[in-house]
């Protein structure tokens, strides 16, 4: 019996799911416009988490593409990235925005960020966050330029446009609809918006 399940990722504010192994996990980009911050950790030990830097290493890549597997900093198979309807190019090498970034960008008051909705997404789970992980930052781009440098550039993703992955194990996934209006990352005019994801059964047809 087929089943799925959607939930919000409201403006600027974080998500926590507990997912099986064999369902797939699809997240939308709504407006076409909103980044979303994306963790995994392993629902058996919480330090085996999906890593950025482990997936670039194995895959040889720093942007990963369908069909990929991604794994832990334990290099386990955590997650398969199974459908992509947006133009790629989700970023794997920015780090999650902090208050402290923001203090650096010159903010002096409180201002909401991924690692908070993080921290407090996955709390219910009893997962503690000490260092943050490097996030999956999906419609994301900041692409290498020749020079080595970083370019950040508006979201190309149409509204509805989404990523699809399988759990490869029982994990808990962790997302932010990010609030950051310093890089032109959330259609270039500094407003997050709502994000979606939908949670399918291991038997759904994608």
């Amino acid at each position: 019996m087929q089943s799925s399940k959607q939930f919000t990722i409201e403006a600027g504010k974080g998500l926590a799911l507990s997912v099986k192994k064999g369902q797939f996990v699809r997240v939308i980009n709504t407006y076409g416009t909103q980044v979303v911050d994306t963790w995994a950790f392993s629902e058996e030990d919480t330090e085996s988490l999906l890593s950025m830097e482990h997936c670039r290493e194995v895959l040889q890549r720093i942007i990963f593409e369908p069909g990929d597997q991604l794994i832990t900093n334990r290099y386990q198979p955590i997650l398969k990235f199974t459908e992509d309807t947006s133009p790629g190019g989700h970023d794997t090498l920015i780090a999650a925005c902090s208050q402290e970034m923001y203090i650096h960008a010159g903010r002096k008051e409180y201002h909401a960020n991924c690692r908070d909705n993080l921290i407090n997404a996955v709390k219910p789970f009893g997962i503690k966050i000490g260092i943050t992980p490097s996030p999956w930052n999906l419609f994301m781009l900041a692409p290498i330029r020749e020079s080595g440098l970083i370019d950040y550039v508006r979201p190309t993703s149409k509204p509805g446009d989404y990523v699809e992955v399988c759990a490869e194990m029982d994990c808990i996934m962790a997302f932010s609809a990010c609030p950051d209006e310093i890089y032109p990352t959330n259609g270039g005019d500094g407003t997050p918006v709502d994000a979606h994801v939908i949670l399918l059964n291991k038997n759904s047809v994608k």
